[in-house]
Order: structure tokens, then sequence, then C-alpha cells
């Protein structure tokens, strides 16, 4: 896949939808893109145009677009996301939804890094969005029948990477799975490799803030209390 496409087409007020919008069924899954801090200069693959319900090329995507396109009730904390990423040269990760061209809803995950220049310093952000909306579709079927073998051999490493995923991003189990298998095939990697590596680098990731510990540890000595039903030995 390639990483970005590029357009060099001046900044249009009227963005023009393709004529004939991709089917649900059809549409890309991921897409990838770049933002550039310096010039807040955004990239997006074809796969990112079509999501929007655009043609390749069809728009120049701006800030001001992207957040346009974001679901009322999202549109905020994407702006603080943006706002933060610029400021503090962070990666625009991120979960939310947004309104194609058509109308549409789409449930995505953004995952990203940055871009370094040749100084060491933060230029850009890099990444993809992850589009949670639809149904497996057929490609990720076959994906999912090719590494089923790898899933049952290697279920506890894979449940245990699964977890992470969920937490991290605020995704369900179906979903977690998605993005693993997704990297899986993008990378060449096997299912079990990959899950094992996350697990092993965990660590690397800064911990939690301390008001979610208390939070946690408060959710783990009083959850059995909010249990419907008998206790053990009633």
């Amino acid at each position: 896949m390639m990483l970005v496409h590029r357009t060099d087409d001046p900044i249009r007020d009227n963005a023009t939808p393709e004529t004939t919008p991709v089917p649900a069924g059809r549409m890309p899954q991921v897409g990838s893109f770049r933002f550039w801090f310096a010039t807040r200069r955004w990239e997006w693959s074809e796969e990112v145009y079509r999501m929007h319900g655009y043609a390749p090329g069809g728009v120049v995507p701006t800030t001001e677009l992207l957040l346009a396109h974001k679901h009322p009730d999202d549109r905020e904390e994407v702006a603080k996301t943006i706002a933060r990423a610029i400021e503090l040269g962070e990666s625009f990760s991120s979960r939310h939804r947004f309104v194609d061209t058509t109308g549409g809803v789409h449930n995505v995950m953004v995952v990203a890094d940055r871009i370094y220049d040749d100084a060491g310093q933060v230029a850009a952000t890099a990444g993809f969005y992850i589009d949670l909306t639809d149904t497996l579709a057929e490609n990720e079927r076959e994906t999912l029948s090719a590494t089923l073998p790898d899933v049952i051999e290697n279920r506890a490493v894979i449940e245990q990477a699964k977890g992470v995923l969920m937490r991290m991003y605020r995704i369900n189990a179906r979903q977690a799975f998605k993005v693993l298998a997704w990297r899986s095939q993008e990378t060449n990697t096997k299912l079990r490799d990959l899950a094992a590596q996350i697990i092993e680098e965990l660590p690397l990731v800064a911990p939690p803030a301390p008001e979610t510990i208390t939070a946690f540890d408060h959710l783990l000595l009083t959850v059995h209390t909010r249990i419907p039903g008998p206790k053990v030995g009633d």
C-alpha cells in the first residue's frame, strides 16, 4: 500500500464528491495519512479519500475539512487532539466517528506515529485510518480463515494482545482481532508472533496515570458487590 497520496491542487471551498459513492461492502477498510506540523498540510491515501466519499485528489484535505466531517458529538475532542499534536509534536491518534459525503457514519480508529527530520525534530505524524464500521469484508474473512489455525494454537497470547488493544483503543473483541489480523497481513507476520511481541514490548509504554490506577483499584475491590444473582455458597 502506498503510504500517502500527494495532491498539489489549490484548496477549494467546495469539494467534489465521487459521482458514484463506493458501496459500503467494497469501501476500503484501511487508509493512510500524513500531517506536517509546520505547514499544517494533510496528505491522504486514495483509501482515506474514498472513506470520506471523495474521488482521490478531488479535494485538498485541510484541518477544517477534517473537522467538518467529524460526528458532531466527537468534533470538539478531535479538534483538541489535533491541537495537542501540533503543540506538543505528538502523533494524531484517535477513536472517533466521521460522516462521509453521503451521510454515512464511520466508526474509525486512527493509529499513528511521529516522523522526524534530519535534525531529530518531530516534523509530522503519519499513520492509518482503520474503519471499524462494517462487518468482515471478503478479504478479511480470507484473513480469518488463513490465521484460524494460528489463533487456535496460540489463543492465550493473542487474547492478551486483544485485551491490550481493547483497553487502549476502547474497541470490542471482534474489532481488536480485526486490527491484529490487518497488521499481520500488512506486515506478513504471523499473528502469534505479532501478539507476543506486543506483550513483550508493553512495558515500554508509559504506565497509566495514578488516578486511573486508583479508579481501577476501586473497581477491583468492589466489583463483586455489583454482580447480579446469588453468590457462591448461597
